[in-house]
């Protein structure tokens, strides 16, 4: 049942997540002449990732009861198109997403970067998995993605 519901892109998920946290690092990004300035990207960086947080709570706080960590919407689901929904289809994505680059600030290491690459490469196709089962759930879905974009509002 969980596997026909997703189960499969949560984990790659996790695994994903799991190694921009924790993953080997790789070579440092920034060049020896911009270390004075490495502290300043920190910071800018732990504030997107506080964002991104803020984003990511705040969109499951919209999903309210429809909440669930698998890609196939719940059987009694209803079709959220308020809050952060009203800007873009998947918060959630877009907060996590956010959090990841801003890590990549703090952490501005090669394979870092590679995982926040794969990280929305995959959260692409996750999406489109995920928008098909939803068309198939609410006929007016396909109307409210022509309207809104996927992950940045008015953007992409």
């Amino acid at each position: 049942m969980l596997k026909q519901r997703g189960l499969e892109y949560v984990l790659v998920q996790a695994l994903l997540i799991g190694m921009i946290l924790f993953g080997p690092r790789g070579f440092l990004l920034i060049p020896q002449s911009m270390a004075p300035w490495w502290p300043y990207l920190q910071v800018l960086g732990a504030i997107i990732g506080v964002l991104g947080l803020l984003l990511t709570l705040i969109a499951a706080l919209n999903l309210g009861k429809n909440l669930t960590p698998l890609p196939c919407p719940k059987d009694d689901a209803q079709l959220v198109q308020i809050g952060l929904y009203h800007f873009v289809r998947h918060p959630m994505y877009s907060g996590v997403l956010t959090v990841a680059c801003g890590w990549v600030l703090i952490y501005p290491h090669a394979l870092v970067l590679t995982y926040v690459v794969a990280l929305f490469i995959f959260f692409e196709l996750k999406t489109r998995r995920e928008e098909r089962w939803l068309k198939e759930k609410f006929p007016a879905y396909s109307e409210y993605c022509r309207q809104v974009k996927k992950f940045v509002p008015w953007i992409y």
